[in-house]
């Protein structure tokens, strides 16, 4: 397209354009340019910038003020890689220049200031897209999506009457992005439900509880139950992660006849509540956090749940803040759980989650199977 164009201009005019070094320069890049739609956005806000800075000199009535030079750094920020957004930004700078020798009214210090910040943001933003090789606000979408996905894996499946389940994750800081997540498999009379901790808060622990979601998530179902924390040990050992540690609590539940098994790398200990009694009861299972040793030596727990019955499952960030033992945070999360019991664990446990997380910066989950 541009050589088309250029091929129409008489002999004359690209004999003297040709002898005008930076056109020449400009000229070589586009042609070597990679990505044809950037040469367009290119030449666009190019153009664009050199009309403002011209108008700008010329307009009495303020519908073209220099500053709308903003928008063309904006958009190229969001349209054009690192080293067409530079020459952009020179083509600016020259504009800027030029309205300041013709008028040092329609080029003052805060214009400058403000075409400087907005020319350093810009610059961040092209940096990082180019480092993801997307353009626009695709990055965020693919982050967005993620996110959703991240989410859909966590619901619970449609269980048979009798039984009921809440899902409750709250992000440190309100991110959408955190360390703590769910994976659930119903097949048949059997449901299978991994509440997983990756240590770590927001947005550091949640890329890798992303990947690890999507592996965890293939795995429960797909392997006998007694091997699925053995193999997401043996998985996470493959990684050889640097940073952090993961932790998990597995939950196998027969819906047919309500005994369940309990398995944990780590975790915080399951709870029972005993509807004839009254009574909560800590699980005793235990293990070592995944991918640190090859044997997780994992003691499990066995028990059935009756009408009323529930069983919670949740992760550290509910029960753990510095000074206080763990003990401790167990004892006031089922002092909060008791409050849900006249309600039957109906809808109240995302009201117990934000009461125990009010004092704490931590990612929480819980998880409530009942059976009613």
């Amino acid at each position: 397209m541009l050589q088309r164009l250029v091929h129409r201009l008489p002999p004359g005019v690209r004999a003297v354009l040709r002898r005008i070094p930076p056109l020449v320069l400009l000229y070589r890049w586009m042609r070597q340019g990679r990505l044809m739609r950037e040469r367009h956005v290119f030449v666009v806000l190019a153009v664009l910038a050199v009309a403002i800075g011209l108008a700008a000199v010329t307009d009495r009535r303020g519908l073209a003020p220099s500053g709308a030079l903003v928008l063309t750094v904006l958009g190229g920020g969001l349209w054009l890689r690192v080293r067409s957004l530079v020459a952009l930004l020179a083509i600016v700078a020259v504009m800027v220049g030029y309205n300041g020798w013709q008028d040092s009214a329609a080029a003052g210090p805060g214009m400058i200031a403000t075409l400087g910040i907005t020319a350093v943001l810009s610059l961040t933003l092209a940096r990082t897209r180019q480092q993801l090789g997307v353009q626009g606000l695709r990055g965020d979408t693919m982050l967005l999506e993620l996110r959703d996905r991240l989410r859909r894996q966590g619901e619970m499946p449609s269980l048979p009457d009798g039984w009921a389940s809440e899902i409750v994750l709250l992000q440190a800081g309100g991110s959408s992005f955190g360390g703590d997540f769910v994976v659930s498999a119903c097949d048949g009379d059997i449901l299978e439900v991994a509440l997983v901790d990756v240590s770590g808060k927001g947005i550091d622990a949640g890329t890798r509880a992303l990947m690890l979601s999507g592996a965890f998530g293939g795995l429960l179902g797909s392997v006998h139950p007694e091997d699925f924390l053995p193999a997401c040990n043996t998985y996470l050992r493959r990684q050889r992660w640097d940073e952090g540690f993961v932790t998990a609590v597995h939950l196998v539940v027969n819906l047919a006849t309500g005994e369940y098994t309990v398995e944990s790398a780590g975790h915080p200990p399951a709870v029972q509540f005993d509807a004839a009694t009254g009574n909560w009861r800590v699980s005793p299972a235990k293990g070592v956090v995944l991918g640190v040793v090859p044997d997780l030596n994992c003691v499990p727990e066995h028990g059935r749940l009756r009408s009323g019955d529930a069983l919670l499952l949740y992760t550290d960030g509910l029960v753990e803040s510095p000074g206080s033992d763990l003990d401790e945070g167990i004892d006031r999360l089922l002092g909060e759980a008791e409050r849900l019991v006249p309600q039957g664990f109906g809808h109240g446990a995302r009201e117990l989650v934000e009461t125990m997380a009010a004092a704490r910066d931590d990612d929480c989950a819980l998880v409530v199977i009942r059976r009613v």
